[in-house]
């Protein structure tokens, strides 16, 4: 118990270690999975991450079926049960994680880089994600869970109007179902429905790898080589369908809450979009930007409407929402939403201010290194630029990048991507009548 306490402690305490840009190697497996790679040697510890096309874009009609099959992949392999692997990722110190989004997954290992611990724990995980057993009981008892937690979501307000926010935006589109799928969806979720998804998906070619820490490059590709074995080659999954841009739509959904909540926007851009930076800084004054953006300072400050209103782009593989968000009183929501709007039409056709395009190249560029100052964030940028494939040289382009954005560039972005009359907009509260 002392050792497995000191262990967590290094894995967790010691993960303050501020990074300067690394260096990625980059190669491809003789199965087809591509894998980067980052020595950080200044801890004593490995991070691993298997990244799958197998989000809940690949669900089909089963909704739910890609976050279930993650949540059970822990729960038996081989011979070993559920508490017999928690067992054996304890005595080594390492952490195992494994879930399911909307567009990809993630199956990460967390270890010490101490040759006898790395290597107990690098077995253990590759076990689990390439031979999982997938007990019936643990099936049933998953499932159950899911329930429960849909249940739980329909009593949440800021669920459901995320949930109806989705559907609104991407109607038949297989970005329009949460990962948590729909209750009648969990019910008839079936045992065999788990073991093809996993058999389709978990294969080389549908992965890629990120590894981060304490090993050299030749190590690393030992790593590799391991998980590459273990894995059957498979195919890639075929690009989903083609994202339709939205069309308005106004729903308000009735709950007995004391805040409205509000959601607001449109289809955005994709992964490796060419207006990216443009957007994501002129963004960063619009409402990503926190007490200094505009939405904040009309919304919040000026008026009172809301605590919090914030706005972001989220892109995937395929166009992703741009979304705005906030809370508000029954009676204030027409005239939140009515600032928010003009605060867009006020953005597309003027754009930024030299000044708050200044201010949010500085906040951008100065906050960077905070969000790659672990061997977790590193990897985690590893998987993106791996999985959407990305240029190797991303974390070097960055700052750069940003620091060229001009007004001109902003202002031509937002014009010509947000459409002010296709708009989504859903609310959910009590009626304002009420």
């Amino acid at each position: 118990m002392i050792m497995w306490l000191r262990n967590l402690f290094l894995l967790t305490v010691l993960t303050a270690n501020v990074h300067a840009l690394p260096d990625i190697n980059s190669w491809t497996t003789s199965k087809g999975m591509k894998v980067l790679h980052v020595e950080a040697s200044e801890l004593p510890m490995v991070d691993i991450a298997v990244t799958l096309d197998a989000g809940s874009v690949r669900d089909g009609q089963h909704h739910g079926l890609a976050r279930l099959t993650h949540s059970l992949l822990n729960k038996g392999a081989g011979e070993l049960d559920a508490d017999a692997i928690a067992s054996r990722f304890e005595d080594v110190g390492a952490q195992f994680s494994a879930s399911a989004d909307l567009d990809r997954s993630s199956i990460v290992l967390r270890s010490l880089s101490d040759q006898a611990l790395f290597s107990k724990a690098l077995q253990l995980y590759i076990k689990v994600l390439a031979e999982p057993s997938f007990p019936a009981k643990d099936f049933e008892r998953q499932r159950k869970l899911m329930l429960v937690g849909l249940e739980d979501k329909q009593q949440t307000p800021a669920a459901i109007v995320s949930d109806a926010f989705f559907k609104a935006l991407y109607e038949q589109h297989p970005f329009a179902h949460s990962a948590d799928g729909e209750i009648d969806t969990i019910n008839a979720l079936k045992l065999v429905h788990v073991e093809r998804f996993h058999a389709q998906h978990f294969v080389a070619a549908n992965a890629v790898l990120a590894i981060v820490g304490n090993v050299t490059q030749q190590q690393a590709r030992a790593i590799a080589q391991q998980i590459n074995d273990a894995l059957p080659k498979g195919q890639a999954q075929k690009p989903i369908a083609t994202v339709t841009p939205s069309q308005q739509q106004q729903l308000q959904i009735d709950f007995p809450s004391q805040q409205a909540h509000v959601r607001i926007g449109q289809t955005g851009i994709q992964r490796g979009h060419p207006d990216y930076y443009s957007l994501y800084v002129g963004n960063h004054v619009l409402g990503g930007g926190g007490f200094t953006s505009r939405l904040v300072q009309e919304v919040r400050s000026k008026r009172g409407l809301s605590y919090s209103v914030y706005s972001y782009f989220l892109p995937y593989a395929q166009p992703g929402p741009f979304m705005l968000g906030l809370q508000t009183r029954a009676d204030q929501v027409d005239q939140a939403i009515a600032v928010c709007r003009a605060e867009i039409n006020k953005f597309i056709q003027a754009g930024p201010s030299e000044d708050e395009l200044a201010l949010s190249k500085q906040s951008i560029i100065n906050g960077f290194p905070l969000r790659i100052d672990s061997n977790r964030d590193i990897l985690g940028y590893l998987s993106v630029i791996a999985y959407y494939d990305l240029p190797l040289t991303y974390l070097h382009d960055f700052r750069e990048h940003i620091a060229g954005v001009t007004l001109a560039d902003i202002k031509s972005a937002f014009s010509a991507l947000i459409k002010p009359e296709s708009l989504v907009t859903v609310v959910v509260g009590r009626g304002a009548q009420d």
